[in-house]
């Protein structure tokens, strides 16, 4: 973990506090390319009426808008939790380098949790796959939204 990787997840959690905000789970994504956001996205499956719309396959759209390109080879995504087998196998048909996720998901995690998409010797693409940068601050965010969303509550607020 560099203090560059702790810089872009930060901003990550920023993202997934808007997503929070909006009532939807807490997760952030930014993608890189030479050191430049090149897309962002947080969940937005309620407000989308859309199943796709995790935060790492919105930031993979954007970014291919940009790129001019659904490949994005030498890039790096940033994510608040490790990404679902769906968006893994996004990932990997984009061609993405590097993957720096913060928290695990020990239900849906395919960086290794629960499945290992990300780098499967039987795919034609593997990424380098970094976990566990700011899991602790990503961790806390998601258990107290669902804490609150078990009770019926609305999330609380965060400071950072």
């Amino acid at each position: 973990m560099t203090d560059t990787d702790t810089s872009w997840m930060e901003q990550a959690l920023r993202l997934a506090e808007r997503a929070e905000g909006l009532g939807e789970v807490p997760v952030g994504a930014i993608l890189l390319d030479k050191g430049r956001a090149l897309g962002a996205g947080f969940n937005s499956m309620i407000r989308d009426r859309d199943p796709s719309a995790h935060a790492e396959i919105n930031a993979l759209r954007m970014a291919g808008r940009a790129a001019g390109n659904y490949r994005l080879p030498g890039s790096t995504l940033y994510v608040t939790l490790e990404p679902c087998s769906m968006c893994a196998g996004a990932i990997v048909l984009a061609r993405v380098e590097r993957v720096v996720f913060a928290a695990s998901d020990p239900r849906t995690g395919a960086a290794g949790s629960v499945f290992q998409i990300l780098d499967h010797p039987g795919l034609n693409h593997r990424c380098l796959i970094e976990g566990g940068v700011l899991a602790e601050r990503s961790s806390k965010m998601l258990k107290a939204f669902f804490r609150h969303r078990r009770k019926g509550e609305a999330p609380e607020e965060t400071s950072e």
